[in-house]
């Protein structure tokens, strides 16, 4: 199964996205959705499930979060993550150092998600991230909106794969700097 996943559109539909999203089956929109016209745009590509941005206006009757299942695969989906980004990817740095166990301070952090969920579908900071902890990956796709800031526009693809899962990001537009571009997570039998 293939899904895309956005965020921080801010009420601008990329027609790119038509491309760099055909053939999925589903999209998420991680929040900060901006207008219905976004997400009508996307619907014509694939079905969304969309979840409420601290910037979303009530009308949009978006849900703070949602729980899926896609294909077998556990997905917890919300616009901002209760500990900055940057700590979890250095949280995911560290376990890398310590013999692949996530380190003891990002024990709570991991127990607020149901342990079903493998994915952790994210947005707010407009920077994209890929990376893993304990067994579960935080995507965040990166700002699918107008450029802001001096980060990337991009959007993920997430697969789920028979034994696993395969995340990636596609870049909007020509960006020079560091993307995580692809990571991919393989289930125990």
């Amino acid at each position: 199964m293939k899904i895309g996943v956005v965020s921080d559109t801010h009420g601008y539909f990329d027609p790119r996205l038509r491309e760099l999203l055909a053939g999925v089956e589903v999209i998420l929109h991680a929040g900060d959705v901006g207008t219905q016209e976004v997400l009508d745009g996307l619907g014509q590509i694939a079905p969304v499930r969309a979840v409420r941005g601290n910037v979303d206006p009530p009308e949009l009757n978006l849900p703070p979060s949602l729980k899926l299942s896609l294909a077998g695969l556990g997905v917890e989906m919300l616009h901002i993550l209760p500990v900055p980004q940057s700590e979890v990817e250095e949280w995911a740095d560290r376990t890398l150092e310590i013999d692949g166990k996530p380190p003891r301070r990002s024990e709570a952090f991991l127990e607020t998600f149901d342990d079903a969920t493998g994915v952790v579908v994210f947005g707010h900071s407009h920077q994209p991230c890929l990376v893993t902890l304990g067994r579960r990956l935080f995507f965040n796709p990166g700002s699918a909106g107008k450029k802001r800031f001096d980060l990337p526009r991009c959007c993920g693809l997430l697969e789920v794969l028979p034994n696993g899962i395969r995340a990636s990001i596609g870049v909007l537009e020509k960006f020079d700097g560091f993307l995580p571009h692809r990571v991919q997570l393989d289930f125990e039998d």
